[in-house]
């Protein structure tokens, strides 16, 4: 029910995922990233518990390879989950069960790892690689590229209705975490209509939380 993408941007040494599903708040429970670590799906069937056992794996020294492969023999029920992950060199893996859902399928490159279940045809994450390859720009625009190019090459069997997209620099939390958990339009717009709100104030907030007196303006009223 989902169809992801998760990537390394090579200049910054950004980490994002986008995500979008059928399901309601997909990204709440299968997006996953953690700063000059890597970032990881797990989707299908969802267990929540693989992204963070993926990423501590990956903190310890473990490659994308290595972490996955641990998580493969440590997860329960791990036939029916997919699990992709990019590390801090930009190596790529992905794990998808054999009781992943209806047409299911991989794809990857350096720096990026898509992969979906439930998908209108097995071209999806191929798309989704290109778009995200073919695409210039900050991460959050590749992302978004990337998403609606899978969209387009049929997306997933049926509508999807949430979407997240997150990305982490440097500091411990998530420099962009923007989500749409149901709409009956399409999420992959909306997260790229809250990017594209979000975008030149994504500095300024970072800016915000690390020194408020360096900051911009907050641009409420009462505030000059």
């Amino acid at each position: 029910m989902t169809f992801s993408l998760v990537a390394r941007c090579v200049e910054t040494g950004m980490f994002g995922i986008a995500i979008s599903s059928s399901s309601p708040a997909v990204a709440a429970r299968c997006s996953f990233a953690r700063a000059g670590v890597g970032v990881v799906a797990s989707q299908n069937v969802t267990d929540p518990s693989l992204g963070p056992l993926t990423l501590d794996h990956m903190a310890q020294g473990l490659s994308a390879a290595q972490a996955v492969a641990a998580v493969v023999k440590q997860g329960k029920f791990i036939e029916y989950r997919q699990v992709l992950a990019v590390d801090n060199a930009g190596t790529t893996a992905i794990h998808s069960g054999p009781n992943s859902l209806g047409i299911w399928t991989q794809a990857s490159a350096e720096n990026v790892a898509s992969g979906g279940n439930l998908l209108a045809n097995d071209t999806i994450p191929q798309a989704v690689v290109d778009g995200f390859l073919s695409a210039t720009g900050h991460l959050g625009d590749r992302l978004i590229a990337a998403m609606r190019a899978g969209l387009a090459a049929g997306g997933e069997a049926g509508p999807v209705h949430s979407a997240g997209m997150k990305i982490v620099d440097k500091v411990s939390w998530p420099v962009v975490d923007l989500r749409c958990d149901w709409s009956e339009g399409c999420p992959i717009e909306n997260i790229a209509t809250a990017w594209d709100v979000y975008k030149p104030q994504l500095d300024a907030y970072i800016q915000r939380a690390l020194d408020p007196r360096e900051a911009p303006s907050y641009g409420v009223p009462g505030n000059e």
